[in-house]
């Protein structure tokens, strides 16, 4: 149970307009409160229900309010008065509370209390008089049924508030009839006349007590018991009015009453079961779209994490796409190179095949001089023959020419041999220097148009990357709607599950105005 606060001695003031409204068991749980009541109180709801209704008592009150409302709602009637409430953190408010018992097929089921705020000068003088009865300056008075009233010497001035109309009835025929008879004990009225004079006036009060019983008493108490079951929220049997005299109309509009009260309460729990059906079904739609909701916010962020990656792959891709071009342009540029040292290389073969020629020429001009000299020898032979003794000594020079014109030519036949196997070496080199030329001119367009492809490669790359990015963006951008979807899902959600709640509250006010458990 929580745990009663002191009091503050702040009062807590509220509309005018607002109707605090409670219900308790038999052993005065609560069992019921509107929300009203719960925002007045400073309670939560959770707070509230199966605790004792003395949770809200103030000490202000005193004892003899409350023992007089149990007393008149023990006895089937309500009770009503001004009450003093204690909230929560201790501050108070004031109320006229209106409580009245709850039956079932003649059974107490529990109480219901119904209360409104009074004028400001009615709780300064109810704060007057509850101070007296706690300090014990008011044994004079009393409650009784919720009004206060003089006991004691002075208790017959409070009569008219607390008298029954049959006695006061029975009291004014009374008092008629006895008026009459000493009106004419008055007149001169003596002896056997005056008492038949008397016995006549109290037949006439009886017969007018009975008639009145019966025709006033009687059809008061029967409104005043349809007004107590309208009152109680069980309006189900109600009597047919035979009059239509002032009681008559007065019976006619307390059934009215009760009549509108079950066409009401008929209406609104009709229109609570379809509320209670839609409440149930947005929560049930909101509690799936919500789910799925969910379900692609998550595909979206994993697409989005998907992309990112992706993005990241493409970029490594394009910055390896550059340093490709970036090799192939320093490919291109070695090929050139190197080209253009396989011209020069050529062009050096060229020289190379030309100056062997000229040294071709060269060596037929000393094999060509080999062979005149080699001529001249022999003919220096002949002649140093002819010459006999004289010419030996020439013949010996002629000799040693022909000698060395003949190793000469034998010499020069060598290099020519070796030039020309030089000359067809260069020639071969040449070729293949032309053909390693041709090469390398096509490796340098082929190297340039890779470069060139690798280039459209890269700039293609980055063209995705950038869509990817614009399409991981808008992914983003989805994924927070979805994701404001979702919070917007969820507050219909909770709308819907508080729009439930509201329903079953009403279904409860319906249950208690029903009698239904």
């Amino acid at each position: 149970m929580p745990t009663q606060p002191s009091v503050t001695g702040r009062e807590h003031d509220y509309s005018g307009a607002t109707t605090l409204m409670s219900a308790t068991d038999t052993d005065s749980r609560i069992t019921y409160a509107n929300d009203a009541f719960v925002k007045v109180s400073g309670y939560e709801r959770d707070a509230l229900m199966g605790q004792p209704h003395n949770l809200v008592r103030h000490p202000d009150m005193p004892r003899e309010a409350f023992a007089d409302m149990w007393t008149t709602l023990r006895g089937g009637e309500s009770w009503s008065a001004l009450v003093k409430n204690r909230r929560r953190d201790g501050d108070h408010y004031w109320v006229r509370a209106n409580v009245t018992p709850i039956r079932r097929g003649g059974q107490l089921v529990g109480y219901m209390s119904v209360r409104t705020k009074p004028e400001p000068g009615e709780t300064a003088a109810a704060e007057s008089l509850y101070r007296d009865f706690r300090e014990g300056r008011a044994t004079h008075l009393a409650f009784r049924k919720g009004v206060v009233v003089r006991r004691g010497a002075l208790a017959w001035t409070s009569l008219l508030k607390t008298m029954p109309l049959r006695w006061r009835t029975r009291a004014a025929v009374a008092g008629g009839g006895a008026l009459l008879t000493g009106a004419a004990a008055a007149g001169g009225l003596h002896g056997a006349g005056l008492a038949s004079f008397a016995g006549a006036a109290t037949t006439v009060a009886l017969l007018s007590a009975v008639w009145l019983e019966w025709q006033v008493v009687r059809p008061l108490g029967a409104v005043l018991d349809q007004a107590r079951a309208v009152a109680a929220g069980n309006p189900e049997r109600l009597p047919v009015p035979d009059r239509v005299d002032e009681i008559g109309m007065l019976m006619r509009a307390v059934n009215q009453s009760g009549l509108n009260l079950r066409a009401l309460l008929d209406d609104v729990e009709a229109q609570s079961g379809a509320l209670h059906a839609v409440s149930a079904e947005m929560s049930a739609s909101a509690e799936d779209l919500g789910a799925r909701t969910r379900t692609v916010s998550d595909s979206l962020a994993n697409t989005g994490d998907a992309m990112a990656r992706m993005n990241q792959v493409l970029g490594h891709s394009s910055e390896g796409a550059q340093s490709a071009v970036a090799l192939a342009e320093t490919a291109s540029s070695v090929a050139c190179r190197g080209g253009e040292v396989v011209g020069a290389v050529v062009s050096r073969m060229q020289d190379i095949a030309d100056s062997s020629h000229r040294i071709a020429d060269i060596i037929g001009v000393i094999d060509a001089l080999a062979f005149q000299t080699n001529l001249l020898a022999l003919n220096a032979a002949v002649e140093s023959a002819r010459a006999g003794e004289h010419g030996r000594g020439f013949a010996v020079v002629a000799a040693e020419v022909r000698t060395l014109a003949r190793r000469s030519a034998d010499a020069a036949r060598e290099i020519k041999t070796l030039i020309g196997a030089s000359v067809a070496g260069v020639r071969d080199g040449s070729k293949l220097a032309d053909s390693a030329g041709v090469t390398m001119d096509e490796v340098v367009r082929q190297v340039r148009r890779v470069a060139g492809l690798i280039g459209s490669v890269s700039r293609d790359t980055r063209t995705q990357t950038d869509s990817i990015g614009a399409v991981s963006d808008a992914v983003g951008e989805l994924d927070r709607i979805t994701r404001s979807n979702a919070d917007v899902v969820e507050r219909c959600a909770a709308a819907a599950t508080a729009l439930h709640a509201e329903a079953d509250k009403l279904a409860e006010v319906l249950r208690l105005h029903r009698g239904q458990s």
